[in-house]
Protein backbone atom coordinates (compact mmCIF):
# COMPACT_ATOMS: atom_id res chain seq x y z
CA UNK A 1 0.00 0.00 0.00
CA UNK A 2 3.01 2.38 0.00
CA UNK A 3 2.57 3.47 -3.66
CA UNK A 4 -1.20 3.24 -5.30
CA UNK A 5 -1.05 2.95 -9.03
CA UNK A 6 -0.85 5.85 -11.05
CA UNK A 7 -2.32 5.48 -14.78
CA UNK A 8 0.20 8.33 -16.05
CA UNK A 9 2.78 5.12 -14.83
CA UNK A 10 1.92 3.60 -18.11
CA UNK A 11 4.17 4.01 -21.16
CA UNK A 12 1.98 5.92 -24.14
CA UNK A 13 1.51 4.40 -26.66
CA UNK A 14 4.28 3.56 -29.55
CA UNK A 15 2.13 4.11 -32.70
CA UNK A 16 0.61 7.45 -31.62
CA UNK A 17 2.31 8.59 -28.76
CA UNK A 18 -0.67 9.49 -26.82
CA UNK A 19 -2.09 8.45 -23.34
CA UNK A 20 -3.31 5.10 -23.26
CA UNK A 21 -6.92 4.39 -21.52
CA UNK A 22 -8.16 1.35 -20.84
CA UNK A 23 -8.83 -0.88 -22.46
CA UNK A 24 -5.70 -1.10 -24.68
CA UNK A 25 -3.57 -3.79 -26.25
CA UNK A 26 -0.01 -5.36 -25.25
CA UNK A 27 2.38 -7.34 -27.42
CA UNK A 28 2.94 -10.94 -26.31
CA UNK A 29 6.08 -11.29 -28.23
CA UNK A 30 7.92 -8.34 -28.26
CA UNK A 31 9.83 -7.20 -25.14
CA UNK A 32 11.46 -7.21 -22.78
CA UNK A 33 10.13 -3.85 -22.51
CA UNK A 34 6.37 -3.72 -23.19
CA UNK A 35 5.22 -3.21 -26.42
CA UNK A 36 1.47 -1.26 -25.88
CA UNK A 37 -1.08 -0.14 -28.46
CA UNK A 38 -3.87 1.90 -28.16
CA UNK A 39 -7.35 0.59 -30.39
CA UNK A 40 -6.63 2.85 -32.74
CA UNK A 41 -3.01 1.75 -33.89
CA UNK A 42 -3.70 -1.70 -33.22
CA UNK A 43 -7.02 -1.80 -35.34
CA UNK A 44 -4.78 -0.04 -38.31
CA UNK A 45 -2.08 -2.59 -38.11
CA UNK A 46 0.69 -0.54 -36.49
CA UNK A 47 3.99 -2.28 -37.20
CA UNK A 48 7.77 -0.61 -36.41
CA UNK A 49 11.17 -1.85 -36.10
CA UNK A 50 10.03 -5.65 -35.01
CA UNK A 51 7.00 -5.82 -33.73
CA UNK A 52 4.52 -6.81 -36.62
CA UNK A 53 0.87 -7.11 -36.91
CA UNK A 54 0.12 -10.42 -36.88
CA UNK A 55 1.79 -11.03 -33.58
CA UNK A 56 0.17 -12.62 -30.59
CA UNK A 57 -1.31 -10.03 -28.34
CA UNK A 58 -3.14 -9.23 -24.80
CA UNK A 59 -6.10 -7.25 -24.29
CA UNK A 60 -5.00 -4.93 -20.80
CA UNK A 61 -8.29 -3.81 -18.87
CA UNK A 62 -8.19 -3.73 -15.04
CA UNK A 63 -12.43 -3.93 -15.46
CA UNK A 64 -12.56 -7.20 -13.35
CA UNK A 65 -13.62 -8.11 -9.87
CA UNK A 66 -10.60 -8.98 -7.82
CA UNK A 67 -11.69 -9.37 -3.83
CA UNK A 68 -15.31 -9.10 -4.83
CA UNK A 69 -18.20 -8.83 -6.77
CA UNK A 70 -19.49 -5.17 -7.59
CA UNK A 71 -15.65 -4.03 -7.47
CA UNK A 72 -13.49 -4.29 -10.25
CA UNK A 73 -9.95 -3.83 -9.99
CA UNK A 74 -10.10 -0.52 -11.42
CA UNK A 75 -12.41 0.75 -8.57
CA UNK A 76 -10.01 -1.49 -5.59
CA UNK A 77 -7.22 1.42 -6.96
CA UNK A 78 -9.58 4.21 -6.83
CA UNK A 79 -10.57 3.26 -3.44
CA UNK A 80 -7.08 3.33 -1.91
CA UNK A 81 -6.10 6.12 -4.10
CA UNK A 82 -8.96 8.59 -2.28
CA UNK A 83 -8.46 7.12 0.79
CA UNK A 84 -4.68 8.18 0.90
CA UNK A 85 -5.94 11.55 -0.54
CA UNK A 86 -8.93 12.50 1.78
CA UNK A 87 -7.42 9.94 5.02
CA UNK A 88 -8.75 7.00 6.77
CA UNK A 89 -12.24 7.60 7.91
CA UNK A 90 -13.23 10.58 6.03
CA UNK A 91 -15.79 8.37 3.62
CA UNK A 92 -17.72 11.09 2.29
CA UNK A 93 -15.60 12.77 0.76
CA UNK A 94 -13.60 9.09 -0.07
CA UNK A 95 -17.43 8.68 -1.95
CA UNK A 96 -17.15 11.58 -3.69
CA UNK A 97 -14.06 11.40 -5.61
CA UNK A 98 -14.65 8.09 -6.33
CA UNK A 99 -17.88 8.80 -8.19
CA UNK A 100 -19.20 5.44 -8.15
CA UNK A 101 -19.88 4.34 -4.80
CA UNK A 102 -21.20 6.15 -1.93
CA UNK A 103 -20.03 6.20 1.92
CA UNK A 104 -21.19 3.30 3.15
CA UNK A 105 -20.29 0.68 0.08
CA UNK A 106 -16.58 2.54 0.71
CA UNK A 107 -16.36 2.00 4.12
CA UNK A 108 -17.90 -1.23 4.18
CA UNK A 109 -15.46 -2.62 1.40
CA UNK A 110 -12.62 -1.04 2.60
CA UNK A 111 -13.08 -2.47 6.03
CA UNK A 112 -13.78 -5.84 4.96
CA UNK A 113 -10.86 -6.31 3.13
CA UNK A 114 -8.38 -4.27 3.77
CA UNK A 115 -8.61 -3.82 7.48
CA UNK A 116 -10.15 -6.84 8.99
CA UNK A 117 -8.83 -9.13 6.48
CA UNK A 118 -6.55 -11.76 7.84
CA UNK A 119 -4.42 -12.53 4.45
CA UNK A 120 -3.53 -8.71 4.29
CA UNK A 121 -2.67 -8.34 7.43
CA UNK A 122 -0.81 -11.30 7.69
CA UNK A 123 1.00 -9.96 4.66
CA UNK A 124 1.51 -6.52 5.62
CA UNK A 125 3.43 -8.11 8.97
CA UNK A 126 5.78 -10.35 6.52
CA UNK A 127 6.55 -7.30 4.44
CA UNK A 128 7.20 -5.37 7.57
CA UNK A 129 9.52 -8.16 8.72
CA UNK A 130 11.07 -8.81 5.51
CA UNK A 131 11.98 -4.49 5.35
CA UNK A 132 13.37 -4.55 8.66
CA UNK A 133 15.37 -7.46 8.24
CA UNK A 134 16.54 -6.12 4.85
CA UNK A 135 17.83 -2.60 6.36
CA UNK A 136 18.86 -3.44 9.75
CA UNK A 137 22.43 -4.59 8.79
CA UNK A 138 22.47 -1.33 6.18
CA UNK A 139 21.21 1.30 8.93
CA UNK A 140 23.29 4.21 9.81
CA UNK A 141 23.20 4.49 13.14
CA UNK A 142 22.94 8.05 14.31
CA UNK A 143 23.55 10.01 17.51
CA UNK A 144 23.05 12.67 18.65
CA UNK A 145 26.99 14.09 19.14
CA UNK A 146 27.20 12.62 15.65
CA UNK A 147 28.51 15.17 13.19
CA UNK A 148 25.17 16.04 10.32
CA UNK A 149 25.74 14.72 6.79
CA UNK A 150 27.69 17.30 5.10
CA UNK A 151 28.25 17.30 1.33
CA UNK A 152 31.53 16.57 -0.28
CA UNK A 153 33.56 19.49 -1.14
CA UNK A 154 34.29 20.90 -4.08
CA UNK A 155 30.69 19.22 -5.11
CA UNK A 156 27.78 20.28 -7.26
CA UNK A 157 25.85 19.88 -4.36
CA UNK A 158 28.00 21.56 -1.83
CA UNK A 159 27.90 24.80 -4.82
CA UNK A 160 24.06 24.75 -4.95
CA UNK A 161 24.07 24.43 -0.88
CA UNK A 162 26.62 27.65 -0.52
CA UNK A 163 26.37 29.18 3.24
CA UNK A 164 24.23 26.19 4.61
CA UNK A 165 25.18 25.30 8.15
CA UNK A 166 24.48 21.20 8.67
CA UNK A 167 24.61 21.33 12.72
CA UNK A 168 21.91 24.60 12.62
CA UNK A 169 20.22 22.90 9.08
CA UNK A 170 19.70 26.36 8.23
CA UNK A 171 21.87 29.10 5.74
CA UNK A 172 24.12 31.42 7.47
CA UNK A 173 22.35 34.35 5.94
CA UNK A 174 18.93 34.89 4.05
CA UNK A 175 18.96 36.72 0.97
CA UNK A 176 18.49 40.34 1.57
CA UNK A 177 19.08 39.78 5.24
CA UNK A 178 18.65 42.85 6.81
CA UNK A 179 15.28 43.95 4.69
CA UNK A 180 13.06 44.70 7.74
CA UNK A 181 15.26 46.16 9.92
CA UNK A 182 13.74 49.53 9.72
CA UNK A 183 10.86 47.59 10.74
CA UNK A 184 11.88 45.91 13.60
CA UNK A 185 11.01 48.97 16.28
CA UNK A 186 7.90 50.08 14.62
CA UNK A 187 4.82 49.48 16.57
CA UNK A 188 1.43 50.60 15.78
CA UNK A 189 -0.44 52.17 18.41
CA UNK A 190 -4.00 53.97 19.28
CA UNK A 191 -2.41 57.23 20.81
CA UNK A 192 -0.35 58.31 17.66
CA UNK A 193 -0.35 61.25 16.20
CA UNK A 194 -1.99 61.44 12.80
CA UNK A 195 1.33 62.65 11.55
CA UNK A 196 3.39 59.85 13.06
CA UNK A 197 0.77 57.24 11.99
CA UNK A 198 -0.27 58.33 8.86
CA UNK A 199 2.79 59.81 7.28
CA UNK A 200 6.29 58.49 9.13
CA UNK A 201 5.52 54.82 9.65
CA UNK A 202 3.25 54.37 6.52
CA UNK A 203 6.03 55.92 4.32
CA UNK A 204 8.68 54.02 5.89
CA UNK A 205 6.47 50.38 5.04
CA UNK A 206 5.60 51.17 1.76
CA UNK A 207 9.34 50.62 0.41
CA UNK A 208 9.49 46.76 1.91
CA UNK A 209 5.99 45.99 1.14
CA UNK A 210 6.02 47.06 -2.44
CA UNK A 211 10.15 45.59 -3.28
CA UNK A 212 9.19 43.17 -5.49
CA UNK A 213 7.69 45.07 -7.88
CA UNK A 214 10.40 47.86 -8.33
CA UNK A 215 13.47 45.32 -8.32
CA UNK A 216 11.34 43.40 -11.43
CA UNK A 217 12.46 46.15 -14.29
CA UNK A 218 11.18 45.02 -17.71
CA UNK A 219 14.21 45.20 -20.43
CA UNK A 220 14.13 45.18 -23.69
CA UNK A 221 13.83 42.04 -25.60
CA UNK A 222 17.26 40.73 -26.35
CA UNK A 223 18.36 42.03 -22.88
CA UNK A 224 15.27 40.08 -21.38
CA UNK A 225 16.55 37.00 -22.84
CA UNK A 226 20.31 37.31 -21.35
CA UNK A 227 18.53 38.63 -18.15
CA UNK A 228 16.46 35.12 -17.59
CA UNK A 229 19.57 33.56 -18.77
CA UNK A 230 22.05 35.15 -16.29
CA UNK A 231 19.41 34.88 -13.53
CA UNK A 232 20.98 31.66 -11.94
CA UNK A 233 24.14 33.46 -10.96
CA UNK A 234 22.83 36.39 -9.39
CA UNK A 235 23.74 34.64 -5.67
CA UNK A 236 27.38 33.82 -7.29
CA UNK A 237 28.40 37.65 -7.75
CA UNK A 238 25.70 38.95 -5.57
CA UNK A 239 23.02 41.00 -6.09
CA UNK A 240 24.93 44.38 -6.95
CA UNK A 241 27.35 43.04 -8.98
CA UNK A 242 24.84 40.94 -10.99
CA UNK A 243 22.29 44.33 -11.48
CA UNK A 244 25.64 45.88 -12.46
CA UNK A 245 26.07 43.34 -15.32
CA UNK A 246 22.59 43.27 -16.77
CA UNK A 247 22.32 47.29 -16.73
CA UNK A 248 25.97 47.31 -18.92
CA UNK A 249 24.56 45.21 -21.62
CA UNK A 250 21.17 46.61 -21.22
CA UNK A 251 23.39 50.36 -21.84
CA UNK A 252 25.12 48.67 -24.47
CA UNK A 253 21.86 47.74 -26.05
CA UNK A 254 20.63 51.28 -26.15
CA UNK A 255 24.24 52.16 -27.63
CA UNK A 256 23.97 50.76 -30.89
CA UNK A 257 20.50 51.15 -31.21
CA UNK A 258 21.30 54.98 -31.10
CA UNK A 259 24.26 54.23 -33.06
CA UNK A 260 22.34 52.02 -36.03
CA UNK A 261 19.49 55.44 -36.38
CA UNK A 262 22.48 57.75 -36.43
CA UNK A 263 24.13 55.83 -39.02
CA UNK A 264 21.01 55.71 -40.68
CA UNK A 265 20.72 59.38 -40.66
CA UNK A 266 24.50 59.89 -41.98
CA UNK A 267 23.29 57.68 -45.09
CA UNK A 268 20.55 59.82 -45.74
CA UNK A 269 22.94 62.56 -45.80
CA UNK A 270 21.52 64.23 -42.37
CA UNK A 271 23.85 66.53 -40.71
CA UNK A 272 21.48 68.07 -37.76
CA UNK A 273 18.78 66.92 -34.79
CA UNK A 274 16.35 69.08 -36.47
CA UNK A 275 16.74 67.58 -39.82
CA UNK A 276 16.33 64.06 -38.13
CA UNK A 277 12.96 65.25 -36.80
CA UNK A 278 11.73 66.71 -40.06
CA UNK A 279 13.54 62.84 -41.70
CA UNK A 280 11.41 60.52 -39.28
CA UNK A 281 8.01 62.81 -39.49
CA UNK A 282 8.73 62.31 -43.69
CA UNK A 283 9.89 58.63 -43.13
CA UNK A 284 6.30 57.86 -41.24
CA UNK A 285 4.26 59.95 -44.18
CA UNK A 286 5.90 57.53 -46.87
CA UNK A 287 5.68 54.25 -45.10
CA UNK A 288 1.67 54.99 -44.99
CA UNK A 289 1.76 55.96 -48.70
CA UNK A 290 3.42 53.16 -49.55
CA UNK A 291 0.44 51.32 -48.09
CA UNK A 292 -2.21 52.73 -49.79
CA UNK A 293 -0.73 52.37 -52.96
CA UNK A 294 -0.24 48.67 -52.36
CA UNK A 295 -3.90 48.49 -51.29
CA UNK A 296 -5.39 50.77 -54.68
CA UNK A 297 -3.10 48.06 -56.69
CA UNK A 298 -4.77 45.37 -55.42
CA UNK A 299 -8.09 47.10 -55.97
CA UNK A 300 -7.05 48.33 -60.13
CA UNK A 301 -6.91 44.58 -61.14
CA UNK A 302 -10.31 43.78 -60.11
CA UNK A 303 -11.66 47.37 -60.96
CA UNK A 304 -14.65 45.58 -63.11
CA UNK A 305 -15.91 44.25 -59.98
CA UNK A 306 -18.35 46.92 -57.94
CA UNK A 307 -17.87 45.09 -54.83
CA UNK A 308 -14.11 45.84 -55.15
CA UNK A 309 -14.42 48.90 -55.92
CA UNK A 310 -17.08 49.71 -52.78
CA UNK A 311 -14.34 47.59 -51.01
CA UNK A 312 -11.57 49.56 -51.23
CA UNK A 313 -13.48 52.86 -50.80
CA UNK A 314 -14.23 51.54 -47.41
CA UNK A 315 -10.81 51.14 -46.63
CA UNK A 316 -10.15 54.50 -47.50
CA UNK A 317 -13.31 55.68 -45.37
CA UNK A 318 -11.27 53.51 -42.74
CA UNK A 319 -7.42 55.17 -43.11
CA UNK A 320 -9.28 58.94 -43.04
CA UNK A 321 -11.13 57.98 -39.95
CA UNK A 322 -7.83 57.19 -37.99
CA UNK A 323 -9.62 53.28 -38.16
CA UNK A 324 -6.92 49.76 -39.31
CA UNK A 325 -8.35 48.86 -41.99
CA UNK A 326 -9.39 44.92 -42.26
CA UNK A 327 -7.38 43.87 -45.53
CA UNK A 328 -9.47 41.31 -47.77
CA UNK A 329 -8.52 40.43 -51.12
CA UNK A 330 -11.30 39.05 -53.82
CA UNK A 331 -10.52 36.06 -56.18
CA UNK A 332 -11.11 36.19 -59.87
CA UNK A 333 -14.22 33.76 -59.08
CA UNK A 334 -16.02 36.07 -56.84
CA UNK A 335 -15.12 34.33 -53.91
CA UNK A 336 -13.71 36.57 -51.04
CA UNK A 337 -10.42 34.77 -49.42
CA UNK A 338 -8.41 35.43 -46.60
CA UNK A 339 -5.43 37.57 -47.02
CA UNK A 340 -1.75 36.64 -45.72
CA UNK A 341 -0.77 36.56 -41.88
CA UNK A 342 0.90 39.31 -40.50
CA UNK A 343 3.59 38.00 -38.92
CA UNK A 344 4.99 40.96 -36.87
CA UNK A 345 5.45 40.48 -33.09
CA UNK A 346 3.77 36.76 -33.84
CA UNK A 347 6.17 34.88 -30.99
CA UNK A 348 8.61 32.05 -32.70
CA UNK A 349 8.72 34.56 -36.04
CA UNK A 350 12.68 35.02 -35.76
CA UNK A 351 13.16 31.29 -35.56
CA UNK A 352 11.99 31.29 -39.18
CA UNK A 353 13.73 31.36 -42.74
CA UNK A 354 12.39 33.70 -45.41
CA UNK A 355 10.75 30.72 -47.16
CA UNK A 356 9.18 29.15 -43.93
CA UNK A 357 8.06 32.95 -43.19
CA UNK A 358 5.99 33.19 -46.63
CA UNK A 359 4.19 29.95 -46.28
CA UNK A 360 3.21 30.98 -42.52
CA UNK A 361 1.52 33.79 -44.55
CA UNK A 362 0.06 32.22 -47.11
CA UNK A 363 -1.62 29.19 -45.06
CA UNK A 364 -2.15 31.72 -42.42
CA UNK A 365 -0.44 29.40 -39.63
CA UNK A 366 1.04 31.23 -36.50
CA UNK A 367 4.58 30.57 -36.27
CA UNK A 368 4.85 28.79 -32.94
CA UNK A 369 2.25 26.37 -34.40
CA UNK A 370 4.47 25.97 -37.39
CA UNK A 371 7.30 24.80 -35.91
CA UNK A 372 5.19 22.70 -33.52
CA UNK A 373 4.12 20.46 -36.66
CA UNK A 374 7.43 20.48 -38.49
CA UNK A 375 9.15 18.85 -35.68
CA UNK A 376 6.54 16.02 -35.39
CA UNK A 377 6.77 15.35 -38.78
CA UNK A 378 10.60 15.14 -38.64
CA UNK A 379 10.30 13.15 -35.97
CA UNK A 380 8.18 10.74 -37.40
CA UNK A 381 9.98 10.75 -40.73
CA UNK A 382 12.93 10.07 -38.97
CA UNK A 383 11.65 7.45 -37.00
CA UNK A 384 9.85 5.67 -39.87
CA UNK A 385 12.81 6.44 -42.47
CA UNK A 386 10.49 8.41 -44.24
CA UNK A 387 6.80 10.02 -44.60
CA UNK A 388 3.66 9.62 -46.47
CA UNK A 389 0.94 12.20 -47.26
CA UNK A 390 -1.28 10.22 -45.34
CA UNK A 391 0.67 9.85 -41.88
CA UNK A 392 1.29 13.45 -42.17
CA UNK A 393 -2.23 14.05 -41.88
CA UNK A 394 -3.16 11.25 -39.41
CA UNK A 395 -0.01 13.07 -37.01
CA UNK A 396 -1.51 16.68 -37.11
CA UNK A 397 -5.19 17.50 -36.97
CA UNK A 398 -5.75 20.70 -39.11
CA UNK A 399 -7.09 21.50 -42.27
CA UNK A 400 -5.98 18.51 -44.99
CA UNK A 401 -5.10 21.35 -47.66
CA UNK A 402 -2.92 23.07 -45.08
CA UNK A 403 -0.97 19.96 -44.36
CA UNK A 404 -0.74 19.19 -48.22
CA UNK A 405 0.94 22.58 -47.95
CA UNK A 406 3.28 22.14 -45.18
CA UNK A 407 4.38 18.76 -46.43
CA UNK A 408 5.19 19.65 -49.56
CA UNK A 409 7.22 22.55 -48.64
CA UNK A 410 9.11 20.22 -46.49
CA UNK A 411 10.04 17.84 -48.98
CA UNK A 412 11.20 20.53 -51.26
CA UNK A 413 13.18 22.10 -48.97
CA UNK A 414 14.81 18.91 -48.13
CA UNK A 415 13.58 18.47 -44.22
CA UNK A 416 11.87 14.75 -44.87
CA UNK A 417 11.89 12.79 -47.82
CA UNK A 418 9.01 10.54 -49.19
CA UNK A 419 8.36 6.75 -47.67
Amino acid sequence: LDRIYDPSDKPPCRGCSSNLVEPYIKCAECGPSPFLLCLQCFTRGFEFKKHESDHKYEIMTSDFPVLEPGWTAQEEMALLEAVMDCGFGNWQDVAYQMRTKNKEECEAHYMKNFINNPLFSSTLLNLRQIEEARTADTAIPFKPTDDPPRPTFDSLLSRDMAGYMPARADFMEEFDNYAEWDLKDIDFVDDDSDILHGELKVYVSRPLCFCLPVLERRYPKEVQDLYDAMRRFARVVGPIEHDKFIESHALEFELRREIGRLQEYRRAGIQSFCSAKVYERVKHVREDERRKRTMLVDVLQYIQDGRACQQWLSKQAAIDAGITPVVTTITTSGRRSAPPLNLTGLPGTEKLNDREKELCQVVRLVPGAYLEYKQALLNECRRQGGLRLAQARALIKIDVNKTRKIYDFLIKEGYINKA
